[in-house]
């Protein structure tokens, strides 16, 4: 591992809300010349779950992203308060936005998401053992589930059909757990 090549002179926060604080670092770069560093700092962890039942199916929720001024297909997914048990708050946001509770969860992937501005990890979890509910989404969510095919889910990925990080990294991520036979459907 490399020492830090860069040295910060001074940091000052330009925006702060409940969810991100922007600072601004006076730096010296690398290469010795000075400069500034934007960072954006998440005060949650990014939490997804790929809940697949008895069937092989798999959950999506679909949700309008307002930065992106778009619809998106995505695997269960939200905030979580970064001095809470991850496990806990994805089984909550699992719950709320589907309905299903899980009786069994693996962790899959843990990743920085933008490392070159922002300091938000994201963990991935396997959902399985499935027991339905009602969803209870949060007022700021106009959410519908989609049950489908785990199989179809891949195929409407290498589509294009879906590109919330998240739900890419973590359904390529388990394509590839099926094929090395390291994990079956409905997961064991």
């Amino acid at each position: 591992m490399e020492e830090n090549p860069w040295q910060t002179l001074a940091s000052r926060t330009v925006y702060d809300n409940p969810w991100i604080a922007v600072r601004e670092d006076t730096v010296v770069t690398p290469a010795g010349e000075p400069g500034i560093y934007g960072v954006v700092h998440y005060k949650n962890r990014a939490l997804g779950a790929i809940p697949i039942d008895q069937e092989g199916c798999l959950y999506l929720v679909g949700q309008y992203r307002y930065p992106l001024r778009a619809y998106s297909w995505e695997i269960p997914e939200g905030g979580g308060k970064l001095d809470l048990d991850p496990l806990s708050e994805i089984q909550r946001e699992l719950a709320e936005e589907t309905g299903l509770t899980a009786r069994r969860w693996r962790l899959l992937l843990r990743m920085h998401l933008s490392n070159s501005v922002s300091d938000e990890e994201a963990l991935i979890y396997l959902a399985w053992d499935l027991q339905p509910g009602p969803p209870r989404p949060e007022g700021t969510e106009k959410l519908h589930i989609w049950r489908l095919p785990f199989w179809e889910a891949i195929e409407r990925l290498h589509a294009g059909q879906f590109t919330d990080s998240l739900t890419v990294a973590g359904l390529l991520y388990v394509e590839t757990l099926l094929h090395r036979k390291a994990l079956t459907l409905p997961p064991t």
